[in-house]
């Protein structure tokens, strides 16, 4: 059997496979009102589909811990019992598929407050229903974005504290992963490159400051979630810059530092902080990212980024660059990737749906 289809076991939890989904937002949470950032029928109906296609794990999109922290007024948040309830629905259809529910906990950062994608993504003011973004720094991430308001110390540890109670609120709401956001230049993200963080206090500077916050929010999250369930941090491994960025030096250094944290596994992928940069992206370009942090930390990782064949997700961790493949894009073309992937690589075809059995 392929590697692809054996179980991955993280602390006391066995993952019945090694295809899991990557964190992709919706954008398609309640907006107004009380309801605010409450999953709704397109949630239910988006993860349904991926589970009964037999994806392993299903990371469900960044999940704000509090209102500033969405990247839109329609992201999903965390932040009330009235989020959880309905996150419940999710992960009680998904577990009953096999599959095992995971959470993406995230705060936008500098990158908060702005429109759907499909409506242009542009930055919103407050007649939009926008607000003030917060920052490590007060740089804003692109041209005709905002100044963010520099984050005190106090707002600081209110942050920590609040990826703490998302973790708590993630629990109750039948999560049995838990992934802190520090990709993709968001504010943890923002923290760490010293491209976007210029502060001067413990929380910038010299390498140690800079990993000050996400490790206070992961130790946060671990304090919090039960110690015989996983702890994922998905990190960016690169800003892609020629220099005064995040590098793949510095994503090395810093697993070691998750891992004696308590953090299972890293999940890499790169780039986000930046704008304007040039990616090499073609087939499995992050992986070799991947691939060094397991080979020089031991940390387990998971590798994302142009994963679409099956054969290529199987070469990966036949190789050892990687524990486990996330697919993003590919399984919003293909909700049954895993079932066409175990067929070709000659693996039994698991928990194919009995009401579809006809069609196995």
């Amino acid at each position: 059997m392929s590697a692809l289809f054996e179980p991955c076991t993280l602390r006391s939890l066995t993952l019945p496979n090694r295809v899991w989904m990557a964190p992709m937002c919706q954008y398609s949470a309640e907006v107004f009102g009380p309801n605010a950032g409450v999953a709704t029928d397109w949630h239910f109906a988006h993860y349904a589909a991926r589970a009964t296609g037999g994806t392993g794990l299903i990371l469900v999109e960044a999940t704000a811990v509090s209102p500033e922290g969405r990247i839109s007024p329609a992201d999903l948040g965390i932040w009330n019992e009235q989020q959880v309830t309905a996150l419940r629905r999710i992960t009680g259809f998904l577990k009953e598929q096999g599959t095992v529910p995971g959470i993406q906990l995230a705060h936008a950062g500098r990158k908060a407050s702005t429109g759907r994608p499909w409506l242009g993504g542009a930055p919103l003011g407050r007649e939009e229903h926008g607000w003030q973004p917060l920052a490590p720094s007060p740089l804003p991430f692109d041209e005709g974005h905002p100044v963010p308001d520099e984050l005190t110390g106090e707002q600081i540890e209110r942050i920590v504290q609040e990826f703490a109670e998302g973790a708590r609120r993630a629990l109750d709401a039948g999560f049995e992963v838990v992934e802190v956001h520090g990709a993709h230049g968001y504010l943890i993200g923002e923290f760490l490159s010293p491209y976007s963080n210029h502060r001067t206090d413990a929380y910038g500077g010299g390498f140690g400051n800079r990993i000050r916050f996400a490790l206070e929010v992961v130790d946060a999250v671990r304090e919090v979630w039960p110690q015989e369930l996983p702890l994922l941090f998905r990190i960016s491994a690169t800003d892609w810059l020629a220099e005064g960025g995040w590098t793949a030096d510095d994503t090395v250094r810093f697993a070691r530092e998750l891992k004696a944290h308590g953090v299972d596994l890293l999940d890499v992928s790169t780039g986000g902080n930046a704008p304007r940069v040039t990616i090499p992206t073609g087939p499995g370009y992050q992986v070799p990212f991947a691939a060094r942090v397991k080979t020089e930390t031991g940390l387990p990782v998971a590798a994302v980024g142009e994963i679409t064949e099956p054969e290529q997700a199987a070469k990966i961790l036949a190789n050892g660059e990687a524990d486990a493949v996330l697919l993003g894009r590919q399984l919003l073309r293909e909700p049954y990737w895993a079932h066409r992937a175990a067929r070709e690589l000659g693996a039994a075809v698991q928990r194919f749906p009995k009401q579809y059995g006809r069609a196995a």
